[in-house]
Formats: C-alpha cells, structure tokens, sequence
C-alpha cells in the first residue's frame, strides 16, 4: 500500500514539474511572465478543477514555504544597506504616493465587500506592490536599463520593499488574530530586526559574508540555504515573518558573495517559487472566480491608472521626457510573485472568506499579464499619437 502511494505520488509530482516547464516555456515564446500560467496549471489541477492532487499535497505546501523564503532572500541580495537607505531618501515622495494611490483600492473593495479590517490590510498589500520580478524582466528585454528613466523605477521598487519589511510583520499580527497591544508588540519587535540589520549591514556586512561564503559551490550552496530557512524559521518564531527575515539576510550579504549567490540560488527559486504559485492555484475553486471577476477587472484598471501615475510624476520630477514618464509609468503596471505571496499568508491563515483568493488569483492573473503589454505598447502608440497630430496640424 506504501509502495503504491509512495509511486502515486512520484508520478504526480513529476507530473507537476513537467507541466510547469511546458508552461514556462510557452511564457517565453510569448514574452510573457510565467506567473499567470502557473495559476492557472493551479486552478486546473486544484480544487473544483479538473483532477486533484492528493498526493504530494505536504510536499507541494512545504516547498511553497521555501519558495517564498527564496524569493525574498534573492530579492534582498539585489540590494546593499547602502543602496537601500539612498534609495529610500530619493524616491520618499514617490513612494508615499505610491502607496496611497495603490494600496486605498484594496482597501475599498474589500470594506464594500465586507471582509472586515484584515481583508483590507492584506489586499492593500496585494493592490499596492508591483512585481520586481517582472519589471526587471520587461526592462531587460526592452533595452531599457540604461534609460533615464529607469533609476527613478528602481528607487520606487526599493521604496516598496522596504515597506513590505513593515507591512509583512504587521499583516501576520492581524492574521493572527493577536490584540492591539500584541500588535503594536510585533511590529516593534519588526522595526527593531530591521534597523540592527541595515546597521549590521552597512557596518559588518562584509563579515557576515564571510561566514557564507565558500569557494566550493556545494558548501556554499549548503551554508546559504541553510542559513536562509534558520533565520526565517527564528524570525517566523517571533512574528517578524519568515519571509522578512530572509529579505533582510539578502541584505545583509554584501559584494562578490551576493553576486555568486544570486546566481547559484537562482535555479533553486524558480522551482520552489514555481511551485509556490501552483499551490496558490490548487487552492482556489474556479468556480469562485466569476462573481469576483467583475471586482478584479475594476481593480486592474484603477491601479494600472494609478500606477501610470505614480510614475510618471516620480520620472517628471526627475526630469524625464514626456516618454520617459510613459515608460516609468507603465512599468510599474505588472503585480505578480509578492501579491500572491501576501495573498497567500492571509488565505493560509484562515482569516480571510473562500472570494478573497478567487479575487486575488484573478487579479493578479490581469496585471501580470497587462503589466509587460502596457511597457511595450506604451512608446509606440505615442509615437503614433504624435506622427498622426504632426500630419492634422
């Protein structure tokens, strides 16, 4: 009986990683981001959808959990502390209104829809957040990295990361249920790890270094995994959030490590984030998302306007052109890998009603893939715009 479920479950799971490299690679022949197919293989093979996967079900939900951690850990390594506190002095502005022109959607659609305070909270978080995955990706493949605008996107992404390493901590108090004074304890407790590690950071980063690096790529590999799920698993024990605590260990390695780690963690993020997004789908009930549909396509065309906006004023002040404002904006469009994984914390959690995920697969699934055509799109159409209004006058 072992033997037939152990064998099952093989053939599901090997099933599930072939499925998401068809997937993958139809994205690339597209040009588009992975994120969407992978919530929707999800919703195919989840609940309500057309098989089930009862097998490896542990296994699927564990490797989320290291997927997220990965996630974070890489996107941290993007950063130095340094960087970090310039960004946050240069794009402040921008991102305070990045916040609040993105993030009070959410919150109006889920009080209209009755979910309660902490179904606000956490799609404030979902509607707020643009996906720096995908940006990168779309900035890379249009030729962009050099373009004035793009510093200007940059410092605004940096601004959002650094309040995903306050939101996430205060969102997992909520989740929990704890008081207000609980509350209020954890986020302290929050702003206290993130303030010693940027010190830590910019002070002794290049110790902390040391003591992942290695000049063998299996210990390296070793001792940077293993790192990486002890500090999630000790900030997850004092409520800061697994996934902070691994964004803020990215932060704290510095220099030559931080490259070679990017790239040898590479690989191993894209498989459990992977399967993290597939988890998300399995537990969404497709036949949820029609009643939110209306609700998400509302959403998605608000914050695209928003984010447009937030954009384009950031790059005016910083002496864009009238296309490098277009540029900005609509490539800040794009939602993905975070939103999910804010989703995700508040659905494992219970806390939020069955629509909440159906509205935030749908969602998501919108701007990830309106994301990359809006930054496409965008500078021809004022190129023809323009050409068109040349040949009336």
């Amino acid at each position: 009986m072992v033997a037939h479920e152990t064998a099952l479950a093989l053939i599901q799971l090997g099933a599930v990683f072939f499925g998401l490299g068809l997937l993958g690679r139809l994205a690339a022949r597209i040009g588009m981001s992975p994120i969407p197919l992978y919530l929707v293989g999800g919703l195919l093979f989840g609940t309500g959808g057309l098989v089930e996967l009862d097998q490896v079900d542990s296994f699927i939900h564990l490797a989320s959990e290291i997927g997220v951690v990965l996630l974070l850990l890489l996107l941290g390594l993007e950063y130095s502390a340094a960087e970090l506190v310039t960004g946050l002095r240069r794009s402040w502005a921008a991102g305070v209104m990045d916040f609040a022109l993105n993030a009070t959607p959410g919150v109006l659609v889920a009080l209209f829809l009755g979910w309660g305070a902490t179904g606000a909270i956490a799609m404030a978080g979902v509607t707020y957040i643009s996906s720096s995955g995908i940006v990168a990706k779309v900035l890379n493949d249009l030729g962009r990295l050099g373009n004035r605008e793009t510093p200007t996107i940059l410092s605004i992404l940096v601004f959002e990361d650094l309040v995903m390493a306050g939101y996430l901590p205060v969102l997992t108090a909520v989740l929990a249920g704890t008081g207000f004074l609980a509350g209020l304890t954890t986020v302290g407790i929050a702003l206290l790890v993130v303030t010693v590690v940027l010190v830590v950071a910019l002070r002794y980063g290049r110790y902390v270094s040391m003591i992942v690096d290695s000049d063998d790529r299996e210990i390296f590999l070793l001792k940077l995994l293993g790192s990486a799920l002890l500090v999630a698993g000790l900030a997850s024990a004092l409520q800061v959030s697994a996934a902070v605590g691994a964004f803020l260990l990215g932060i704290a390695i510095s220099d030559s490590t931080a490259h070679n780690a990017t790239k040898i963690l590479e690989p191993l993020r894209d498989l459990f984030a992977a399967l993290f997004f597939v988890l998300f789908g399995l537990s969404t009930d497709p036949a949820t998302i029609p009643p939110v549909l209306g609700w998400a396509c509302l959403l998605a065309a608000v914050t695209t306007a928003t984010k447009v906006a937030t954009g384009w004023w950031a790059a005016k002040h910083a002496g864009s052109s009238r296309y490098g404002r277009a540029r900005a904006g609509t490539a800040l469009v794009a939602h993905g890998e975070f939103s999910i994984v804010i989703a995700g914390l508040a659905v494992t959690a219970g806390a939020v009603p069955t629509e909440f995920a159906a509205l935030a697969t749908t969602y998501v699934l919108l701007m990830a893939v309106l994301g990359p055509i809006a930054a496409r799109v965008v500078e021809p159409v004022l190129v023809w715009r323009d050409r068109r209004a040349a040949r009336v006058v």
